[in-house]
């Protein structure tokens, strides 16, 4: 049999295993059990937060012949027809590829036959938002008043592109983001029945880089152990795979930024180019370092709201004891402008114009304490590539 991928093999079949939408889950379960069910539904929210599986088990669930509190049995002849995707009763609709007004007629011919098994028929409009305004015009009818047998879940990751005419038509579900400790509980999970071991650290920075979409970080899991078959997941191991780079080096960084290093910092970069790391990725999550010092700077027991072991805490409140807030700001909101730039050249020109101000007497003697202060004089790397061209008419850098 060929290889399923993960977040296919593991597709949530019930309301008991969807993971983070818990208000969503307990509200379709009460419509289920009450029989008040609706007749239009919108999915919205972020990739990968279980809108088209929480569809495809409310259409089983409304077929269902023996729903279990609202959830599908999952024995009965329509649940495993519904699941091998051999039933006429659930139609899954791209809407991405088939955005035309031809496409919704087709739909709207369709609804007028009832469903020869079950109670419903069910059409699950995926990426809704592709639809052309004509599309949207035809279907407005058919989803204000469509056969009592018919039910349309609309799902879409844009709902700001929908037309007001079909928001008012339906209703709304707002899938949240995914918190990291829900999604490693859930890795950690699926890791065990798949009989493969790993540490909690690794599959918590997994859970941290799907950035609240459980698919990805399933897909990013996958990667993981596949170059790693057949031995346990560490941390640095996932470190390796993704590109990343271990909070020891963003520690180190914001030393040399503090201390006015550059070659430390040139040696750094040099040393991330060479071991082929993501760079974009590095930078983001360097800001988010910064956002970690800001954390500790400001808010009381914040220990618990940065993600971070606890002597990495200890020496990033050391380190910034000294440091203003005002700082952290002009740092972060420099590194965000550092693409599309060429990395490498940009983030290098921007300690090397800092350092050399500094050198220059440019600073004035209260200033000179905190020579990164010079960097207020930036608000892009654009203003540094600037400001580098006016000071090579009279000095070498």
């Amino acid at each position: 049999m060929s290889y399923t991928a993960l977040y296919r093999k593991w597709r949530p079949t019930s309301f008991e295993e969807v993971r983070g939408q818990d208000h969503i889950v307990k509200t379709l379960k009460n419509q289920i059990n009450s029989g008040r069910i609706g007749h239009a539904y919108l999915f919205c929210g972020t990739r990968g937060t279980g809108k088209t599986s929480i569809a495809k088990i409310f259409a089983r669930a409304v077929n269902c012949e023996h729903p279990v509190d609202g959830s599908p049995c999952g024995e009965c002849s329509m649940c495993r027809q519904i699941a091998e995707g051999a039933s006429l009763n659930v139609v899954e609709i791209d809407a991405a590829s088939n955005n035309g007004v031809e496409n919704i007629r087709d739909i709207r011919e369709q609804v007028q036959y009832p469903p020869t098994d079950g109670r419903y028929r069910v059409y699950i409009i995926d990426e809704v938002h592709m639809l052309s305004i004509g599309a949207f015009n035809a279907l407005l009818k058919t989803l204000e008043e469509p056969p009592s047998y018919v039910i349309f879940i609309l799902a879409t990751t844009e709902v700001h592109k929908i037309p007001i005419t079909i928001l008012s038509r339906c209703q709304r579900y707002d899938f949240k983001r995914i918190g990291v400790e829900t999604i490693a509980a859930r890795l950690a999970e699926l890791l065990e029945r798949e009989g493969i071991e790993a540490e909690p650290k690794a599959l918590t920075y997994v859970a941290r880089q799907a950035d609240g979409a459980l698919r990805d970080g399933l897909s990013l899991l996958e990667q993981c152990v596949s170059f790693y078959f057949g031995e346990t997941l560490t941390y640095e191991k996932v470190l390796k795979v993704l590109g990343a780079v271990d909070h020891e080096v963003y520690q180190k960084l914001l030393e040399h930024l503090i201390h006015a290093r550059v070659h430390g910092v040139i040696e750094m970069v040099s040393s991330l180019v060479e071991q082929g790391k993501d760079l974009s990725q590095f930078v983001n999550e360097f800001i988010w370092y910064l956002r970690n010092a800001m954390v500790l700077m400001t808010a009381a027991e914040a220990e618990e709201l940065v993600d971070l072991p606890a002597d990495a805490i200890s020496a990033l409140e050391e380190m910034t004891k000294d440091l203003d807030m005002d700082v952290i700001f002009r740092y972060i909101r420099i590194l965000s402008g550092v693409f599309p730039l060429p990395f490498f050249y940009s983030i290098t020109l921007f300690f090397r114009a800092n350092v050399f101000c500094l050198r220059n007497n440019f600073l004035s003697n209260s200033i000179k304490k905190h020579p990164y202060y010079v960097l207020y004089s930036f608000t892009h790397t654009s203003d540094i590539f600037s400001f580098l061209r006016t000071l090579s008419i009279r000095y070498v850098i």
